[in-house]
């Protein structure tokens, strides 16, 4: 039988206590236009193995001494999708409450955010309070609706469901496809800063738009966990996501702007990488995904070193 795949195609003992954990959550249960998120961590991770190992930030090569583990993926038989979510959480509680550790979890459909906020709880930065955090959404989306044909637990509902739980504050970036009902919630609740595509990119006004935002991660402080849905992207990047939107950040901007995350004085506590999905030919979208991850766990080590 063939061995499972590691993050970079890298040896890993397994009996040393990593400092980056990568914890693959294959679920996917409400998406509502392409389907295959299922199968984005595992192709993510197979991606991974061809994505070059260094790093300008840092001495040496990844790991760069860093000890880093892949964890066997998340799996339930729950029958709800409530049920499914608490699997999630606990699956995740582990590794979400080790400030010794940065986790990087790769989905997976976004609808699994709320259930890793739940698993934060007991990060000792928070200390119960998620009043604490910062979530810095990548996202074509908003994510902010109350319900979707139904359905309160959405992957559309996932912003909406992790304020529900407490967090402070969302920085979202990159959105260009909401609805009326997220416009209004977003301009009405001083909780949710969203940065439009269409103002970042604008012709006119889209290098003083951006630079305004860079200087807004500058000063971040506190404690932040960071989420990337890959269709912030444009699609040409990210061919095969499952809802993907024209008009996207370039990989430039993203790489730019997560690199500014970890220069600001914000802890960065972990991210996710979500809405991976294979790509019928080629494998641009998970190699897309992995580099992403990659660019995450530099940002940590080279934090971490300083």
């Amino acid at each position: 039988m063939e061995d499972p795949p590691t993050f970079l195609g890298l040896i890993e003992d397994h009996s040393l206590s990593p400092d980056v954990v990568i914890l693959p959550i294959p679920y996917e249960l409400t998406t509502s236009y392409g389907q295959g998120t299922v199968e984005g961590p595992e192709s993510c991770l197979r991606a991974s193995a061809q994505v070059e190992l260094y790093d300008p930030r840092l001495s040496k090569d990844l790991p760069a001494g860093a000890i880093i583990r892949t964890e066997e993926p998340w799996s339930s038989e729950a029958g709800s999708l409530t049920e499914q979510l608490e699997s999630i959480t606990e699956y995740l509680s582990k590794w979400l409450s080790d400030s010794s550790i940065f986790p990087v979890i790769l989905g997976g459909e976004h609808g699994l955010l709320p259930a890793q906020i739940s698993a934060l709880q007991n990060h000792p930065e928070l200390d119960g309070n998620l009043e604490k955090l910062t979530l810095i959404q990548f996202d074509a989306h908003a994510d902010l609706r109350d319900e979707l044909d139904g359905d309160q637990w959405s992957h559309a509902c996932a912003a909406r469901r992790s304020l529900d739980s407490g967090i402070g504050k969302i920085i979202q970036i990159g959105v260009r496809a909401w609805s009326r009902e997220e416009a209004n919630f977003s301009r009405h609740d001083n909780r949710v800063h969203t940065h439009l595509a269409s103002e970042l990119l604008s012709i006119s006004h889209g290098v003083e738009s951006w630079e305004l935002l860079m200087n807004k991660l500058a000063i971040l402080s506190g404690p932040v966990w960071i989420s990337v849905d890959i269709d912030v992207l444009e699609g040409y990047l990210v061919p095969s996501t499952g809802t993907p939107v024209p008009g996207g950040l370039t990989w430039w901007h993203l790489e730019s702007a997560m690199a500014q995350i970890f220069d600001s004085k914000a802890s960065v506590i972990g991210a996710d990488v979500v809405e991976t999905v294979p790509d019928l030919q080629g494998s641009l979208t998970p190699f897309t995904a992995a580099m992403i991850a990659t660019r995450l766990v530099g940002g940590h080590i080279h934090r971490s070193i300083q």
